[in-house]
């Protein structure tokens, strides 16, 4: 066979692949089931693969077995008490047995427990350049309107220019503050709000996280095209232009 066919083949059960997947817009039928089966599995053939290449072998069964010197790289001794580890990540398949899996609950509760000691650590590293950025100045420091242009300046000038507060700036901020505080007042459900500004506040915050959901829901949509476009490119022109036609 020639490398034109083979890749026509390819390129043809992709276009049937798309073609199939797409068919659930009109309704779920078999031909959608088929290739949804097909996806699934070739997506958990991957991720094992994935598994033991990117994270097993390095993390795992290099630091057990050790490796020998390479391009310049000194040997690395095994450690044989990684061994340890291997009972313990194959008790997790025991959660399949009705009899043994009990047993599944000890890597589980091992994982657990450390990932709940590293959520304080990676909530402040998440969560905290975020308060720290809300802290914004709201008054300018300068009559520029836009930020100037620092090419050509020197260092030190640059800067004190890069650390002036622009009257854009500050005004930027200040929608950025109010809309943080208005959105928060939203969620105060713990007690009754009779203040008028505060209920005018908190009706802005709502309004506010309307406009921001509603961009989020546009970004989504146009993120589908966005893979529509790229699908749809495959088969009109990587298929049907540059393979079937040439044919």
């Amino acid at each position: 066979m020639s490398y034109d066919k083979y890749l026509l083949i390819k390129l043809t059960f992709g276009v049937l692949a798309t073609v199939g997947l797409y068919s659930v817009l009109y309704k779920e039928n078999k031909l959608y089931r088929f290739f949804e089966h097909v996806f699934l599995g070739l997506a958990v053939g991957y991720a094992l693969v994935a598994l033991w290449a990117e994270t097993l072998y390095d993390l795992w069964w290099s630091k057990l077995t050790g490796t020998i010197a390479a391009n310049g790289n000194p040997a690395v001794p095994g450690y044989w008490m990684w061994i340890i580890l291997l009972p313990f990540g194959l008790m997790a398949y025991l959660v399949f047995s009705k009899k043994h899996n009990w047993m599944s609950r000890i890597p589980i509760g091992i994982i657990l427990g450390l990932w709940s000691g590293q959520q304080i650590q990676v909530w402040f590293n998440r969560y905290g350049s975020q308060i720290a950025d809300s802290m914004r100045p709201l008054l300018p420091t300068t009559t520029a309107f836009l930020k100037a242009d620092t090419t050509g300046m020197a260092k030190a000038a640059a800067e004190k220019a890069a650390q002036e507060v622009t009257i854009s700036q500050a005004i930027s901020n200040i929608v950025f503050v109010v809309t943080l505080l208005s959105v928060m007042s939203y969620f105060l459900f713990s007690f009754d709000l009779k203040n008028k500004l505060l209920m005018k506040t908190t009706t802005l915050g709502r309004w506010l996280l309307m406009i921001g959901f509603g961009a989020i829901f546009g970004s989504t949509v146009m993120m589908r095209f966005t893979l529509l476009i790229d699908r749809m490119y495959f088969v009109w022109i990587e298929w049907f232009m540059k393979a079937v036609l040439r044919m």
